[in-house]
């Protein structure tokens, strides 16, 4: 397996970025970071697993179009703060996902970029346990993704982005990756749409994984291209 791992562990007065600004559809995956850490409301990571306390935990069934799982994988076991519960338990989080951390990938990107109109999908914590639970390999739909890592992981827990855009499942993708191992507080961002990716379950039976997903769109890729059967199966629209 090749993989690409970065880690910013520099402390300032503004945020700071590594990695390039963003364009899009690059052959290899690439990603910017910023350490938030001194830039965090005092408590953020209590309020955020305490949150994470009350996630849907179930057998979720495969994404329709994005997903990227061998055929014999049906549902994947894992959790998720919806979005509306992040408004209200998360207040800060909300308000900087359309605010600073809306700032910060528009410095990130060569293109201008808008959060989502649709609260639904605006920001939500995914959310694993144990050594059993792992997040859905698929590509994403949106042309900008910010995630911050909420919890530390020295290993396990790990994104692993597909460098070949042909990959159909976790063992293509494992096959030539880039691997992003979990900080908390960095805040990262990137595109792929051409990237199959997924996160690897956690080595420890007693650990938890959060992380805050952030939908961006931007001018060539505005949030009217997000396929409809999306929101067909997340949320019954007809």
């Amino acid at each position: 397996m090749h993989s690409a791992l970065l880690r910013y562990t520099a402390r300032c007065a503004s945020p700071a970025f590594t990695g390039q600004r963003l364009g899009f559809m690059s052959s290899r995956f690439h990603w910017t970071t910023l350490d938030l850490n001194s830039h965090l409301p005092p408590g953020w990571q209590q309020d955020i697993q305490m949150a994470a306390e009350d996630a849907d935990f179930r057998e979720f069934p495969r994404t329709p179009v994005l997903s990227r799982e061998a055929a014999d994988v049906l549902h994947i076991r894992r959790g998720r703060v919806h979005a509306a519960q992040v408004r209200q338990r998360l207040p800060w989080l909300y308000r900087s996902y359309r605010d600073e951390f809306l700032e910060f990938a528009r410095a990130a990107c060569a293109e201008r970029v808008v959060a989502a109109r649709d609260d639904r999908y605006g920001v939500v914590l995914n959310v694993q346990r144990g050594t059993t639970m792992r997040f859905e390999c698929h590509i994403d739909s949106n042309p900008l993704t910010g995630l911050l890592f909420c919890t530390d992981h020295s290993a396990g827990g790990e994104l692993a982005f597909a460098n070949d855009a042909s990959a159909a499942d976790v063992a293509a993708v494992e096959r030539d990756c880039s691997v992003i191992r979990p900080y908390a507080g960095h805040l990262i961002f990137f595109d792929a749409r051409q990237h199959p990716h997924y996160a690897r379950p956690l080595k420890q039976a007693a650990d938890t994984r959060i992380v805050a997903v952030m939908n961006f769109y931007t001018e060539s890729c505005p949030e009217s291209t997000r396929p409809p059967v999306l929101n067909r199966h997340l949320y019954g629209d007809k």
